[in-house]
């Protein structure tokens, strides 16, 4: 599941964890990323050390055999995480969806957290590069809001997994499969039990942020048409 930042994507997370055939894996690539960017994000040393930081040792762990033999392995990906110095083919391998969100919420959003994002920092290029490239069922977050049952049947469905209930609703509090950064981002998450409810506040956008939301737009329009 290739998603930017400020999405529902730790929700999702949740949500495919809370299948009894399902194994999750929160953001494998991020100590490569760390790692190669020098970006120093909060519980830095901490995700170098809990992570391969070689993208070759991440692929091959996310392509090889799980214990168990689980009939989902679901990986939770940051798109602008996949650098351009890591190879693509063996994403070949796996079979990719997509969570999108409206680039005017996402800048809104981001910006709170830091103040001057990029193009890159959001990913939307880069969702669209793994699109175009292997193609995959699409989701909006807002359509996962408004109806999460309808939603997700629809991608089980698509990827041929088949939709289970359990998916709506999970226990409150931290899982052992969350990456080590979870303290510094997954407090809503972690007190969460399901989706929460759609906004439909309008997004607060900053005026210097504008030109960000009309670079990032055409690959969301790009993406939200195969919803």
């Amino acid at each position: 599941m290739w998603s930017g930042p400020r999405n529902i994507s730790t929700a999702m997370m949740r949500s495919f964890g809370a299948r009894a055939d399902t194994v999750v894996v929160d953001e494998p690539l991020y100590a490569h990323y760390l790692d190669v960017t020098g970006i120093d994000h909060p519980g830095r040393a901490e995700i170098l050390r809990s992570q391969p930081r070689r993208w070759e040792d991440v692929a091959a762990r996310l392509t090889g055999p799980l214990p168990g033999d689980p009939a989902v392995h679901y990986q939770k990906h940051m798109t602008h995480h996949l650098l351009p110095v890591i190879g693509r083919a063996w994403l070949g391998e796996l079979t990719h969806a997509f969570l999108i969100r409206d680039p005017a919420h996402v800048v809104a959003s981001y910006a709170r957290v830091r103040g001057e994002p990029t193009l890159d920092d959001l990913g939307y290029p880069q969702q669209a590069e793994i699109f175009r490239a292997y193609g995959g069922p699409v989701i909006d977050a807002a359509d996962v809001l408004r109806d999460p049952a309808g939603t997700l049947s629809r991608l089980c469905d698509a990827l041929g997994i088949g939709f289970d209930p359990a998916m709506l609703a999970w226990e409150p509090g931290p899982r052992p499969t969350d990456g080590v950064w979870a303290p510094h981002w997954y407090s809503a998450v972690e007190a969460s039990t399901g989706f929460a409810k759609y906004d439909p506040t309008p997004p607060a956008v900053p005026d210097r942020l504008r030109p960000l939301v009309e670079a990032a737009q055409p690959y969301y329009d790009e993406l939200a048409r195969a919803t």
